[in-house]
């Protein structure tokens, strides 16, 4: 079916405002929209992962030890655990506005305020504090593209934000370092302390440009003119999902739903699996024969230069195909692949490295196809907390996967049992959301302009 049938199902509108009209509301929408939104998860993320740069030189001027720095570092998830929900709920009450106001600007002045902890306790409180305000950032982006986005267009615009990860990976390295080693001992300050004072301040700002900036719905939305404003009502009243949705009716409904659970478990899989292989990444690098630090960097940005690039195509593929779940399932079956490549490659650096920026390519074009498909399996009543429920036990993986792996690798003497479990997590991911989301069983072809 061309772009004009499923843009135009019932007929409902006129000529002049299908096709590439239509498409030119969505590069509007678009291009106000995105690439703000990518900024703010890159601060989001670099303030997340700047701990294991700052530990670096923290170490130098407090007396923690390293279990000191591993639970403070765990504790983040505790707080953002118990709060997406709250805040998401809020989110849907109040607007994306008001609430990307509250939770960058808290997060911000938490952020910079790390830089003067001097005890474990305060460090514990500073990071719980840290995952507290952060909750409910990204499941309150995955809702407010339900705001703008209809099924169809949906997945190569989560691809597109998520890949602000990957850029912040690749930026993080250089920018902590520079900032420690340039920083260090300007006014009276060690680089770390810089580090996140520099790091944190610009969420807080990001926050008050947020709120003066952003609308929370297209109705709300000044610089779109009033047909414009029709035609985006139009494509999500009528939208039509890729996958069999739930009818919670509220939040009770989706409490009970196993399903929802199930999601949940498949994204804990994911994301345990895909931070184990954060954290070892520079120690794998390492153990192929590349002793120089800077580039164990290099290499390191390797996949997650090659994962924008992929991310970015199989969210539009999947978009043009209007098939989410094989396409999940293939993300994962990739990133398995290329840990089993590694695993099999000996430490032959080559054949690792392109083992890696397999898994690379499959790890980070997962998450937006998940979210993809969570927000079309959740119904409109329900999307607001079922998202944040999801993301929220989803985001206790990161504290459970490392930690195994690391007891396993103790345990055995060796890291192949535990990448052998990464490998596993992945397939059992895969196999998990195809058996618990089932495709539309009625929907039309669709190929974005």
């Amino acid at each position: 079916m061309s772009t004009s049938a499923i843009d135009n199902p019932r007929g409902a509108l006129p000529a002049s405002r299908t096709s590439d009209a239509i498409e030119a509301v969505y590069r509007k929408v678009n291009w106000r929209i995105i690439p703000f939104l990518m900024l703010c998860y890159a601060v989001a993320f670099l303030d997340r992962i700047n701990i294991g740069y700052a530990q670096l030189q923290m170490k130098q001027t407090l007396t923690f030890s390293d279990a000191t720095y591993g639970f403070g570092a765990g504790i983040f998830f505790v707080g953002y655990f118990l709060f997406e929900v709250p805040s998401n709920l809020l989110l849907a009450k109040i607007g994306a506005r008001k609430t990307l106001l509250r939770i960058m600007f808290i997060w911000g002045i938490v952020a910079a305020a790390m830089s003067f902890v001097q005890t474990p306790m305060q460090f514990y409180v500073a990071r719980f504090l840290l995952g507290v305000f952060e909750a409910g950032f990204f499941p309150g982006i995955i809702l407010y593209f339900t705001y703008w986005y209809p099924s169809a267009r949906r997945g190569q615009m989560i691809a597109l934000f998520m890949t602000a990860t990957a850029i912040s990976s690749v930026i993080a390295g250089p920018l902590c370092g520079g900032i420690m080693k340039y920083a260090n001992g300007a006014g009276g300050l060690h680089g770390w302390q810089w580090l996140f004072v520099v790091e944190g301040l610009p969420a807080a700002v990001l926050g008050v440009v947020a709120y003066l900036y952003l609308q929370d719905k297209p109705e709300d939305a000044r610089w779109l003119t009033a047909d414009e404003k029709q035609v985006l009502r139009y494509q999500l009243d009528h939208d039509e999902k890729d996958v069999e949705s739930a009818s919670h009716t509220g939040l009770g409904q989706l409490f009970a739903d196993p399903k929802v659970y199930a999601l949940a478990f498949a994204y804990f899989l994911l994301l345990g699996a895909t931070y184990t292989m954060v954290f070892w990444i520079p120690t794998l690098i390492k153990s192929w024969g590349v002793a120089d630090l800077f580039m164990v960097g290099l290499c390191a940005a390797v996949p997650q230069l090659f994962g924008i690039v992929g991310t970015v195509w199989i969210g539009r593929h999947s978009d043009q195909h209007r098939e989410r779940r094989w396409h999940y399932a293939a993300c994962v079956a990739a990133a398995a692949a290329g840990m089993g490549i590694i695993v099999m490659s000996q430490g032959s650096f080559v054949a690792s490295m392109a083992g890696l920026t397999l898994a690379g390519i499959g790890w980070i074009a997962a998450t937006p196809l998940f979210f993809t498909t969570t927000t079309e399996y959740l119904s409109k009543a329900s999307a607001a907390g079922g998202i944040a429920l999801i993301s929220s036990l989803g985001n206790l993986g990161p504290a459970v996967g490392p930690s195994v792996t690391g007891w396993l690798t103790a345990r055995t003497g060796s890291p192949t049992y535990s990448m052998l479990l990464v490998i596993s997590f992945y397939v059992l991911s895969g196999a998990l959301l195809l058996m618990t989301v089932r495709p539309a069983r009625l929907f039309a072809k669709y190929s974005p302009a």
